[in-house]
This record gives C-alpha cells, sequence and structure tokens, in this order.
C-alpha cells in the first residue's frame, strides 16, 4: 500500500491541473466532465491521504 502515494500524488496534481486549467477556460472540456473530475479529484485525495497518515 506504501507504494501507492506517489501515483495517487501524481494522479491528484494532474486532476488539479485539469480543474484550475478548465476552470480558467484554457482547457475545453464541458460542466459535466468538469464536475467529474472534480468528484474524482476527492476520492483520490481521501486515498492518498489515508494511506499517507496511516502507513507513514
Amino acid at each position: 500500500m506504501y507504494s501507492l502515494i506517489l501515483p495517487l500524488g501524481i494522479i491528484n496534481f494532474i486532476l488539479v491541473l485539469v480543474q484550475v486549467f478548465s476552470g480558467l477556460k484554457i482547457l475545453k472540456i464541458s460542466f459535466k466532465a468538469h464536475k467529474y473530475c472534480g468528484i474524482a479529484l476527492g476520492v483520490f485525495a481521501l486515498l492518498h491521504g489515508a494511506i499517507a497518515i496511516i502507513f507513514t
């Protein structure tokens, strides 16, 4: 499980960039995709944080 911390962090970073760029209208995605990306970001961030707290 400890080996998942880095990949989840990278996924979170990419999802944050997608959210920011789509919010600034630099990246053109639909509102529905923006919403699902935000939900995925929340789930991955929760997993990343939980694994980091439990296993370190």
